[in-house]
């Protein structure tokens, strides 16, 4: 199964439980594997290296890094970055209200600004529909 894997900041994600949800759902649904680091990875104090060289390893088996970034986050940019350099497309999406990261956006194949959950659901299934068909 093809994975994705979902960047958001550690400090927001609680915030943005129902639209994580919603994009795993949907992602689940088009036969996707999604995958949440900031979920799935225990941090240990001391262990950094160990952290981003599974980030790394995560993201290069990725065929996609769909990254929620309504609050701005130095490690979700740091994945950004990472996925950007190994040429995994970046679904960069956003709440309207929310701020923009222009190097986000500019190293993103896609951004994507929505309104509530069912927007968000609406836009993440037309991307992967656009993309991923063939």
């Amino acid at each position: 199964m093809k994975k994705v894997y979902i960047g958001i900041s550690f400090k927001g994600r609680k915030e943005k439980e129902s639209e994580v949800e919603q994009i795993k759902k949907v992602l689940t649904e088009k036969g996707f594997h999604p995958m949440v680091f900031v979920d799935d990875y225990v941090y240990v104090p001391g262990k950094d290296k160990e952290m981003m060289d599974q980030a790394v390893k995560d993201i290069s088996e990725s065929v996609l890094l769909l990254v929620e970034l309504s609050e701005k986050a130095i490690g979700v940019g740091l994945e950004v970055g990472i996925a950007a350099a190994l040429n995994i497309p970046v679904l960069y999406v956003y709440q309207e209200d929310s701020e923009y990261s222009k190097t986000v956006g500019g190293l993103s194949d896609r951004v994507i600004a929505y309104k509530n959950d069912s927007d968000l659901i609406q836009k993440v299934a037309n991307y992967l529909e656009e993309t991923f068909s063939s």
